[in-house]
């Protein structure tokens, strides 16, 4: 029940990521083509553009934080056993949620400060701007959680410990460089 509920709600941030950047795409298109054709404009266009941009990139981040699509360095990880391995794990979630905290307690003051200033063009609050960092901080401190929730679980396969996915093409230059660094078959 509960991963049901956890896979339907990434669908829905995924459906709003896809939408924040077809409105996107419609506002600046269309505005472009008002100012160049009809020599008038979307008065909101790139105000509110900016503020679907922001969204839909926080809402990828947690998207991406849970499929593991994130930038890392993993070359010293790799050489440690596994206990080590879940050691590096279990580290780094805790620091990413000291790092969510600090961020989520910036996002909430941010957001409660902006409530009541309205945005020059739109006229919206612009504490629906800042609190997509609240939304990002809460997602994201839900995946990290249960990632450790797993790992002190024993539910964490050995693969998943180096959070780190390669790209096809790093695939290819590991496999070059372990074929270069083997020893010839005598």
């Amino acid at each position: 029940m509960i991963a049901r509920l956890v896979e339907g709600y990434f669908r829905l941030l995924r459906f709003v990521i896809a939408s924040c950047l077809a409105l996107m795409v419609v506002l600046v298109f269309g505005n472009v083509v008002l100012r160049y054709g009809f020599n008038s404009g979307i008065t909101v266009s790139e105000e509110l553009s900016r503020w679907l941009f922001v969204w839909m990139i926080f809402l990828g981040a947690i998207v991406a934080l849970r499929r593991r699509a994130h930038l890392g360095m993993d070359s010293i990880v790799q050489m440690l056993p596994t206990a080590g391995r879940k050691a590096c794990f279990a580290l780094s979630h805790l620091l990413m949620l000291y790092c969510v905290w600090l961020f989520f307690k910036g996002s909430w003051q941010q957001t409660v400060i902006n409530l009541d200033v309205r945005a020059p063009a739109t006229g919206l609050s612009s504490g629906f701007f800042y609190g997509v960092g609240l939304v990002f901080c809460v997602s994201a401190a839900g995946v990290l959680a249960s990632n450790l929730y797993r790992l002190f679980r024993g539910r964490v396969d050995v693969d998943e410990l180096i959070q780190v996915k390669e790209s096809e093409e790093g695939g290819e230059a590991s496999r070059m460089r372990d074929d270069i660094t083997r020893e010839p078959a005598a």
